[in-house]
């Protein structure tokens, strides 16, 4: 009986042993052994590219396609083929050039659309009504916030707006003065005397140059002083003189680098009009 009483103990601690590992040195598996199932890969969470905003603002959009939803041209918005609507994006503002008026307001770009805030625009009458039209038509179109897409494949780059009711706007972009000459300008005005005169021109017979001033103001928006009259022997960018109309320009003067031995090193760029007025006739 007292033999029977020292084996128990024995016994009850071979049976609480660990299971002998296998021959290759692998535990031995057990029916409670759980292998946890490998945890799901993470889902991307890189945030979408932002719009490039930053190449809106190097050209002027010239309009050169519409069509509407039913695959037809918007004959609406080309009412002045020599003069196509325009938009500018200069930092956070977008301005529409070519329309009866001059219209413009704030833009944004979220997502994959063009957001644009109340629109302003000057108070011109234009007698014709499909010009007076214009105003409307690209404006709705503007502010119906379109899908807005930007394609710069080598050649000239392209920007279209897509509207949810099938209408797509298509303008071509042509580099701004700021873009051509590599930086922002400095602003000047410049008087434009109402007749041009004869100068020397060392590869033009003949030429007739426009007579310049220029003009500085105060911070009240008085003229302060005007420079002495002397020959621009070479053409403003955008202005077209009218013989008889005096103008004064506010002109945006730019550094040319590099350029060829017999063109100038200045270039003029119009930015408006600031001034006009039919001189008196010479009795």
């Amino acid at each position: 009986m007292k033999f029977r009483l020292m084996l128990l103990p024995l016994a009850l601690a071979a049976c609480s042993q660990t299971p002998p590992d296998h021959a290759d040195g692998a535990p031995a598996a057990t029916a409670s052994t759980s292998v946890p199932a490998p945890a799901p890969a993470p889902a991307s969470s890189a945030p979408a590219a932002a719009f490039d905003t930053a190449t809106l603002a190097k050209y002027h959009w010239r309009l050169t396609e519409a069509t509407g939803g039913d695959g037809k041209r918007i004959d609406a918005l080309f009412v002045r083929p020599d003069h196509p609507l325009q938009l500018d994006f200069v930092r956070d503002r977008l301005s529409v050039g070519n329309a009866c008026n001059r219209l413009g307001g704030n833009f944004s770009v979220q997502g994959n659309r063009l957001k644009l805030g109340q629109m302003a625009q000057t108070m011109m009458a234009c007698a014709d009504p499909a010009l007076s039209a214009l105003d409307s038509a690209i404006s709705q179109r503007l502010q119906g916030q379109p899908k807005i897409q930007l394609k710069d494949e080598g050649n000239a780059p392209t920007l279209s707006l897509a509207g949810d009711n099938g209408d797509t706007l298509v303008f071509t972009g042509d580099p701004t003065a700021e873009t051509r000459y590599g930086g922002a300008g400095e602003t000047v005005f410049l008087e434009v005397a109402p007749e041009t005169k004869p100068c020397s021109h060392p590869l033009i017979p003949n030429k007739q140059c426009l007579q310049v001033r220029e003009r500085k103001y105060g911070a009240n928006g008085v003229v302060e002083s005007s420079g002495e009259w002397q020959p621009l022997y070479q053409d403003i960018e955008g202005y077209t003189h009218e013989p008889g109309v005096r103008n004064v320009l506010r002109v945006k003067r730019f550094a040319v680098k590099h350029p060829p031995a017999d063109a100038p090193s200045t270039a003029y760029v119009l930015d408006m009009v600031a001034e006009s007025a039919i001189a008196p006739q010479k009795k």
